[in-house]
């Protein structure tokens, strides 16, 4: 373990480097793992409580503290905070096509396998035992941080005090077309609302479709804009500030240049590119579908269900935006998607994935869970976290329309602050 320490006002940070496994099955090949150690000036010596913080994604790297602020500044003042970077992301042996790019497709899948919840959980599980022996910790698991935490419930309750949720209990047991099937209404119904909130948008985006259609448009990374990425902008609307952040998108996009030409506005492009995080975190997209697999193949489930639901046809007049659905047409419109597809390709139809939750187990949980289940929540479907939390006891639900999914960044020291009240009985 090595480890450096640094200092921002408010905050003292320590980073802590892990090697581990990567198969624990086969414990050979090792990866290196990150955690970022925070804790408030002057609590430093102090035996404190640890709380390791488990980020939505899959794929996505833990926050970096700029700040002493939200949900960190309230966690800080009684635990010591541990960001961790899921294998594969942040600093954690990083998974892009790059680092990937000497494996053949059937050697990138086979990888990839070990970068799912169960193996994250794997890691914490020693990172724990390093860090405080025998002692338990806390977990706060956001959006698939939550599917970590649910998988550590399952797998190693002996290691948790309690377990913090927000935007995140997954179904124990619905394949992956339930998932989708329960998706694609509640995209649609944000799209409904997006249009109401701003209608003069149906003309924009119908022009913006149009004009992908029949013209090659590239991105300043050299990607494709096409109809179907435009789309995916979509995925944003889930965020308490994602119509906003569309709308005054969509305004821009195009630009007259001398000589009257209209053409899509570079600015537009670069804000579309900086807004779309599919190239820099190829583990979303590879993964994302496998999240829900368990003892089978999600084959493509968000494409072959999209026929379900013809709002969302790229073709539509009155086009609707796409959420967190993965495509297999991704893998030909990204460029650093483009080294990955053939092994995209192998774990979609991949029907061996383990089992991720062990619901005999769960059954018995003893372990205190308070979890935010947002009432109107896009990506995590409502009544298959209410399904969980009625298998599971120990669960205390706060559901809430007060917040979209990024309740947790947009009002983190409130949100942990009931989470905290509730596991402790104190609401």
């Amino acid at each position: 373990m090595k480890q450096a320490t640094n200092a921002l006002p408010g905050l003292r940070l320590t980073n802590r480097m892990f090697e581990l496994p990567l198969d624990y099955a086969d414990p050979g090949r090792k990866i290196n793992v990150f955690v970022r150690e925070v804790v408030t000036p002057g609590k430093e010596k102090l035996d404190l409580p640890c709380l390791v913080f488990f980020q939505g994604g899959p794929g996505s790297g833990s926050p970096r503290p700029l700040t002493n602020s939200g949900w960190i500044k309230r966690m800080a003042q009684e635990y010591r905070v541990l960001l961790l970077d899921q294998r594969g992301t942040g600093i954690s042996t990083p998974v892009t096509a790059q680092a990937l790019r000497k494996l053949a497709p059937q050697q990138q899948a086979q990888y990839l396998r070990h970068f799912r919840a169960d193996n994250i959980v794997r890691d914490a599980e020693e990172i724990r035992r390093a860090l405080i022996g025998d002692k338990r910790w806390t977990i706060l698991g956001q959006s698939y941080g939550g599917f970590c935490a649910m998988r550590y419930l399952s797998a190693s309750p002996e290691g948790l005090e309690a377990a913090l949720i927000t935007g995140g209990i997954p179904s124990l047991t619905r394949p992956t077309d339930d998932v989708y099937r329960a998706t694609y209404p509640r995209v649609a119904e944000k799209n409904r609302r997006y249009f109401e909130r701003y209608p003069q948008d149906v003309e924009r985006v119908r022009e913006i479709a149009r004009h992908l259609a029949v013209n090659d448009v590239r991105m300043p990374s050299g990607g494709r804009l096409t109809v179907e990425r435009f789309q995916q902008l979509g995925l944003q609307f889930g965020m308490s500030d994602g119509f906003e952040m569309i709308h005054y998108l969509v305004e821009e996009a195009f630009i007259d240049v001398a000589g009257g030409a209209r053409e899509m506005n570079w600015n537009f492009l670069h804000q579309l590119e900086h807004a779309q995080s599919f190239d820099t975190n190829p583990i979303f997209s590879v993964l994302h579908e496998a999240c829900y697999t368990q003892r089978a193949a999600s084959r493509w489930s968000a494409q072959r269900l999209r026929a379900e639901f013809p709002e969302f046809d790229p073709a539509a007049e009155n086009l609707f935006f796409t959420g967190e659905m993965i495509y297999p047409w991704m893998f030909d419109t990204y460029p650093q998607l483009l080294p990955l597809k053939e092994c995209a390709e192998i774990l979609a139809n991949d029907a061996s994935w383990p089992t991720l939750y062990d619901v005999a187990s769960l059954a018995k949980n003893t372990v205190p869970v308070a979890a935010a289940v947002y009432y109107d929540d896009m990506y995590v479907h409502r009544e298959f976290s209410e399904e969980t939390a009625r298998a599971v006891p120990n669960v205390k639900l706060w559901i809430t329309n007060q917040y979209e999914h990024n309740g947790l960044r947009a009002d983190g020291e409130a949100v942990v602050g009931r989470l905290l009240q509730m596991v402790r009985g104190e609401a």
